[in-house]
């Protein structure tokens, strides 16, 4: 019983994941994801508090996954590039293999004000996992040591979010993992050092 509920409410997620990147979250409709999700509309209610509460729960289910993933990806480096490219190259991956999760935190998330405290949880973790990679470069001697690491987390997150939201923008039309060495190798180049 557990089992089927589990994957009810994760059909019901990822159904939401397509609604929400198709019409928008404030076009969108609880019946339009029941409907998706081939449930009554009274079910999503067995699971979730409104419409917020989907997008809510939508995010913090893919950002455990992602990270899940970005995790395990940085941990098979050996060395400071190294992760950086696992995570970038991951980052990418994951963003590539579910377009309906790219479109909603490209465009959707930035702009809702409700989920800010989430938003900005997010983004520390992606710092976290940064500031590792960036401190353990300095001690290598691959990065330099005057960098102010808060502005070059932000500019690699940043050139990252750029590069989907480009991607997101063409409609997926090319491969996005195809960016992560280009990026890779921009930063290193720009923060390597001498």
């Amino acid at each position: 019983m557990q089992k089927r509920k589990s994957d009810k409410y994760h059909n019901i997620l990822n159904c939401a994941g397509a609604v929400f990147a198709e019409h928008g979250f404030y076009k969108s409709t609880i019946s339009q994801i029941a409907a998706r999700a081939g449930v009554a509309d009274g079910t999503l209610y067995l699971y979730f508090k409104n419409k917020d509460d989907i997008l809510y729960q939508y995010l913090s289910f893919k950002t455990d996954v992602v990270f899940e993933k970005m995790n395990a990806a940085v941990a098979k480096g050996t060395d400071a590039e190294s992760k950086l490219r696992n995570l970038i190259r991951c980052h990418l991956e994951e963003f590539q293999r579910d377009k309906n999760m790219a479109i909603i935190f490209q465009s959707e998330v930035r702009y809702l004000r409700d989920i800010e405290s989430q938003v900005k949880d997010i983004s520390k973790m992606y710092f976290d996992l940064l500031s590792d990679i960036i401190e353990q470069g300095q001690v290598e001697g691959t990065m330099r040591q005057d960098l102010f690491v808060g502005l070059v987390k932000r500019f690699i997150l940043g050139a990252v979010e750029g590069v989907i939201s480009t991607w997101v923008s063409a409609d997926g039309r090319y491969d996005l993992t195809t960016m992560a060495e280009p990026l890779v190798d921009l930063y290193m180049t720009g923060v390597r050092g001498g």
